[in-house]
């Protein structure tokens, strides 16, 4: 009988959290839009510049709970601007101002796996996350700038990027961490979020896999392949969800200290 007895007990505690998670739990569905810059980490290294004016929008959805701190988890998908900027003739000239750039603009779809371990504030109508999230990325197209190329007189200074599989990548992957603010209003919830994205596979292929770029004319300006050339960015982006579990509001709105006072604790099963 007591073991029957703690099974009851356990089944009714396992119950009664079920229960309370069903009603806090959130489901969110929305959109957002960003603006920010991309950088490049070249190996062996280069004259870099960040390339600001690069935006991006998508979908966002999340689920998670009252839980402090445990937060939830979610999926986003992204269209994404990346890019990267060099000097082609920094070891020819001594002053910055005189630096001629390769700038390449690169339009992904990005799919980033999100934890965002969080807190409410002002009676739950305030909640502050901070974000880690592995992403995955598709680049669909780019576009090149060569400004030397454009002084030497080429025709073929800028346009559009041709993949060839040899030389390019098309998928990638990196982590990326962040955080932001929301304000729920309603049903919906209004998010401002900080993100910055590390790369860690190549836009272009190890030197190993293509060594012979006689072939190539202004799109690709490297002397021969780079060992590392992950991708960086950073996005500042606004976002509204709607929010789908309206008993969710119900079940965390503060009880009164008469109802509190009114609880007593119950010995028998």
């Amino acid at each position: 009988m007591t073991m029957q007895r703690h099974i009851r007990t356990a089944l009714f505690a396992l119950a009664a959290l079920a229960a309370w998670q069903g009603a806090s739990a959130q489901h969110t569905l929305g959109f957002t839009v960003g603006y920010g810059m991309g950088n490049g980490r070249f190996q062996p290294q280069q004259e870099m510049r960040a390339i600001w004016g690069l935006y991006s929008g998508g979908l966002s959805w999340r689920y998670y709970g009252k839980q402090r701190f445990v937060g939830g988890f979610g999926i986003d998908l992204e269209f994404q601007q990346q890019g990267f900027s060099f000097a082609t003739n920094a070891s020819q000239v001594e002053e910055k101002k005189d630096y001629l750039y390769y700038t390449r603009h690169v339009n992904s779809v990005v799919l980033p796996i999100v934890w965002q371990p969080h807190f409410y504030m002002l009676r739950n109508h305030v909640r502050i996350y901070l974000e880690a999230a592995a992403t995955f990325s598709y680049n669909i197209s780019s576009t090149y700038e060569n400004e030397q190329a454009r002084a030497n007189g080429s025709a073929g200074w800028k346009g559009d990027y041709p993949f060839k599989l040899a030389r390019d990548n098309r998928w990638g992957y990196g982590l990326a961490g962040g955080g932001g603010i929301a304000f729920l209003i309603r049903r919906f919830e209004l998010n401002f979020r900080v993100r910055y994205s590390f790369g860690y596979s190549d836009i272009v292929r190890n030197r190993n896999k293509y060594y012979d770029n006689n072939s190539d004319g202004a799109e690709n300006p490297f002397w021969a392949t780079p060992l590392r050339s992950p991708l960086d960015n950073l996005m500042i982006s606004v976002g509204l969800n709607y929010r789908f579990n309206k008993q969710g509001f119900e079940a965390w709105k503060p009880r009164s200290k008469k109802e509190k006072n009114r609880e007593v604790f119950k010995f028998g099963l």
